[in-house]
């Protein structure tokens, strides 16, 4: 399996976050009580939509043709030759080669909808204001502490390596701003807390930047 298959198969996404991200990058608990909670968020993802650049939208493109096409042949061949191993109730090769097979299946079903119910935006902003993919160091004031972050489109944010999502509560309050601005942050009605921003540097889209994960 190449480098670059194994980057696609390794997107887990699991969310820890430290406090300060808390503060400032709150994500909602995802529920999983029962079957209609599950449909009710499965239903709430199909519908939202993905923000992304053209780039971005076409990386997604080829990355769902090559699962679709060259890595679905592989799988199919592992597990045909692991079937050759004997007893399948006991045949840990075939159950690895099936896993492999889900694993596959639900990185297709999950691109596929992200393509179905993407948004191609421009990236086009004054300059000196916070835009798209800048780097911006902010001082929050509330913690007497400061963060680099830069944002981003939805496809790429993280919050534990700084990369705001320029739809969260933090995104849409600094887009637009300059450096000096200070800035409430809208959580909700309860929380709410004032930024400053130190610096903003100019950036880009940076494909090497994990993908959002299913």
């Amino acid at each position: 399996m190449g480098e670059k298959t194994q980057t696609y198969l390794d997107n887990t996404g699991q969310n820890h976050y430290n406090y300060f991200a808390k503060m400032v990058f709150v994500c909602a608990p995802r529920n999983f009580a029962g079957a209609k909670e599950r449909n009710d968020l499965n239903m709430a993802n199909m519908k939202k939509e993905y923000k992304m650049s053209a780039e971005r939208k076409e990386e997604l493109q080829k990355e769902l043709t090559y699962l679709k096409t060259v890595r679905e042949k592989e799988v199919a061949d592992l597990i045909k030759e692991a079937r050759g191993f004997g007893d399948l109730s006991e045949n840990y090769e075939y159950k690895v080669a099936k896993q492999e097979k889900n694993r596959n299946e639900s990185r297709i079903r999950y691109l596929e909808r992200m393509i179905a119910t993407a948004k191609v935006i421009e990236v086009n902003e004054k300059e000196g204001t916070v835009g798209l993919f800048d780097h911006v160091a902010l001082y929050n004031e509330k913690l007497g502490k400061e963060q680099n972050i830069q944002l981003v489109t939805t496809l790429r944010q993280n919050a534990l390596k700084g990369l705001i999502s320029k739809e969260s509560p933090v995104g849409k309050a600094i887009l637009g701003k300059k450096v000096g601005d200070r800035v409430e942050i809208v959580v909700s009605p309860e929380m709410k807390y004032t930024v400053e921003i130190r610096s903003i540097t100019p950036g880009e889209d940076d494909a090497s930047l994990e993908i959002s994960s299913y």
